[in-house]
């Protein structure tokens, strides 16, 4: 970003910039000021490549009409198709600046042609290439109402659509084959239905599930069924979190029974991992890949297992290192050198972003923060060092490059789902601020950098807040409304205006 871009931001942050007249008299605001704006004096290239990031995914909103959703976020790869898991991830960022930048919105073009009995076949204006992509509605939907707190839209999804239900049992009786159709289909038509449902699992294959040329093969995977565990238990959550009891215990049961169906047949203890499943032995298929990371998100794992599983985070040979959250171990024969070949090794910001949300949830945030900063740096370095600068599709696991795809570089400008580093990693681990919850009213923040950091600008809910660290003890907060905020597990109340928190005290 540029320097008086960045100003820019900093104005609006400040509310110096937002609702100036423009020279024909109209009120303008500057899609910067809808944006949080990080400080972080240790390393400003992280700021500088957070507002690159931004602005490479605000090129991307696009407008069609006759779509649920004419104004929608592009993966940034083809104009006239959407993809489930892309545009899933995306939320995970756009929720930070949900007045300008319609990530959670985006999801009614999946849901209203697969679920509304409405539309007919061949008028939708997107090709969904691959509806058996991964089913993440639910989570991310889930962590979008903690930020926003919009508990009309969770009533909606629950209650008046039930779209989030609808997908968790069409993933379940996926038609093998079938393929969607639309108008879009002029230039290529989409991919059939891998996904196969068998009474211990799916089979799946690399293009649906989103991991392309992965070298698992012929199993029962187990990210799609830990994906169906994760939905159950985010449908279950919302639902508490709107007062609707029996909706909640209903799918909690669902999710028990996947859980223990999960542990004893894909756990391996030996190993300390989850394996895809061989359907005619139920012998485990040894590849290690992130994607048993997704029984951890799903919290399928006993205490006693998350500990092994957070081994392999820890082990440069696995998926640790320098250049952390590689598509395959590095112990692992189908493990590519030296620019990982796309998802045989390549460094990818969606798998590193659940597989660091996954330590989290077992209180791994040591190792958890560490790997995401490892990761933003590697981008960081590519992004100064390697010509042209840009964020890229996926990133090499040995060395400050792009990876490769077949021996072809990856796409650049991709923003897309790898703004999820320079976004939500900066914001969540980098910075700290792991826990940002609307409805509760509260920001929970580990407080674990040197130096001068912090973040203004900061929406959730109703509420628009400033908290920077001195650097040296103080913390100074600033807020539109009362809320809590826990700074490294200790509550501290903070009331409209200013307040100022003296952190070697506590």
């Amino acid at each position: 970003m540029c320097r008086n871009h960045l100003i820019a931001a900093i104005l609006c942050a400040s509310g110096l910039l937002a609702g100036i007249p423009s020279a024909s008299g109209a009120v303008s605001k500057d899609w910067k000021c809808s944006v949080p704006v990080p400080v972080f004096d240790r390393e400003p290239g992280y700021v500088e490549l957070y507002w690159k990031a931004w602005e490479l995914a605000h090129e991307q909103i696009k407008e069609q009409n006759g779509l649920p959703q004419p104004r929608y976020i592009d993966e940034a790869f083809w104009d006239d198709t959407i993809w489930i898991w892309d545009t899933c991830f995306m939320v995970m960022f756009c929720k930070y600046a949900p007045d300008e930048f319609p990530g959670v919105e985006s999801l009614n073009n999946f849901y209203f042609p697969l679920h509304d009995p409405s539309v007919e076949k061949g008028t939708f204006p997107l090709n969904i290439q691959h509806p058996d992509n991964p089913p993440l509605f639910a989570w991310v939907e889930y962590e979008n109402f903690m930020v926003t707190g919009d508990r009309a839209h969770a009533v909606n999804l629950l209650i008046g659509t039930k779209y989030l239900q609808k997908h968790y049992k069409w993933f379940d009786k996926a038609p093998t084959g079938w393929r969607f159709y639309s108008k879009a289909q002029r230039r290529k038509k989409s991919v059939p239905v891998r996904l196969k449902k068998t009474e211990n699992g799916f089979q799946w294959s690399g293009v649906q599930s989103g991991m392309d040329n992965t070298p698992r093969k012929g199993g029962l995977w187990i990210d799609a069924i830990s994906q169906q565990a994760l939905s159950a238990l985010y449908i279950s959550r919302m639902a508490e979190q709107i007062g609707q009891t029996e909706i909640a215990e209903s799918w909690n049961e669902t999710y028990q029974e996947i859980k223990d169906q999960v542990n004893e047949l894909y756990w391996n203890e030996e190993d300390g991992i989850y394996y895809d499943v061989d359907p005619s032995t139920g012998r485990h298929l040894k590849v290690k890949t992130p994607a048993s990371y997704w029984a951890m998100l799903a919290e399928l794992c006993s205490p006693e297992q998350a500990g092994k599983m957070v081994e392999h985070i820890r082990n440069p040979e696995a998926f640790g290192g320098e250049r952390p959250w590689v598509t395959v171990a590095r112990s692992d024969p189908g493990f590519t050198t030296p620019d990982g070949n796309y998802w045989r090794g390549g460094i990818w910001l969606p798998t590193a972003y659940m597989g660091t949300k996954a330590l989290e949830k077992y209180g791994y945030f040591d190792e958890a923060d560490e790997a995401a900063e490892r990761l933003l740096s590697h981008m960081l370095r590519t992004y100064e060092g390697y010509k042209p600068s840009s964020i890229w599709e996926c990133y090499s696991p040995t060395r400050d490059t792009p990876a490769d795809h077949n021996g072809k570089l990856v796409r650049p400008d991709f923003c897309g789902w790898s703004a999820l580093g320079p976004i939500s990693l900066f914001i969540e681990n980098v910075l700290g601020f792991h826990v940002i919850d609307a409805p509760g009213k509260k920001i929970e923040w580990r407080l674990h950098q040197d130096g001068r950091h912090g973040i203004r600008n900061l929406k959730f809910g109703h509420i628009v807040t400033d908290i920077l660290f001195d650097g040296e003890r103080t913390v100074t907060v600033k807020s539109s409304a009362p809320y809590t905020l826990v700074i490294n597990e200790r509550k501290h109340r903070i009331e409209s205006g200013l307040t100022t928190i003296d952190t070697e005290r506590e």
